[in-house]
């Protein structure tokens, strides 16, 4: 695993032993990076990011390499976190990070919100509403924030009142939607 462009571009990422961890492919990053430089949506250039569910943190990882000037990772597994540090210090990425150890569905409340938010929960496990839940409540969302939320094709997506779905794509087994704050929220 790599990461795609920018200024880490072809710096190779750890990844933990085990089934326990599924980061999200090359392919569906590139894909996901692609949509984002779409005009609706905030620049990367500057950007505060938060990675949920980070693993190894290679979308956090991959918006620093893109100009982001700020990833807080969320992650509560011992040896995902071991990972995703051993990937911010071979990318010497301490200075622009910040790890919590925490579950994304219990997130502390923030003074800022942040300008993007991926979401990589495991599959099967009906976490993204609760951690939707949790970002409106703990202020991580405002309306120029968007929320890239990686999920497998046959979950279900229950989404909050004050949330709009604005983009659904697929790949194989992999689904990614794009959600953003309505209007009037």
């Amino acid at each position: 695993m790599r990461i795609i462009a920018g200024t880490y571009r072809g710096r190779k990422l750890a990844s933990p032993e085990g089934k326990d961890i599924r980061p999200t492919t090359g392919r569906m990053r590139e894909r996901v990076f692609s949509i984002l430089q779409n005009h609706q949506y905030p620049a990367l250039a500057g950007a505060k990011v938060a990675d949920l569910f980070a693993g190894t943190g290679a979308l956090g990882l991959e918006a620093l390499s893109r100009g982001a000037e700020h990833v807080t990772f969320v992650e509560k597994s011992p040896s995902s976190l071991t990972c995703l540090k051993e990937n911010i210090a071979t990318l010497k990425a301490d200075g622009a990070v910040k790890t919590l150890r925490s579950r994304a569905t219990q997130l502390p409340k923030v003074d800022t919100a942040f300008s993007h938010i991926f979401m990589d929960p495991p599959y099967g496990h009906d976490l993204i509403r609760p951690t939707l839940d949790a970002l409106i409540a703990q202020c991580w969302v405002n309306s120029d924030s968007v929320i890239i939320c990686e999920m497998h094709i046959s979950d279900g997506l229950d989404l909050p009142p004050s949330i709009d779905l604005v983009d659904d794509r697929s790949q194989g087994i992999q689904r990614v939607v794009l959600l953003r704050l309505k209007p009037d929220s």
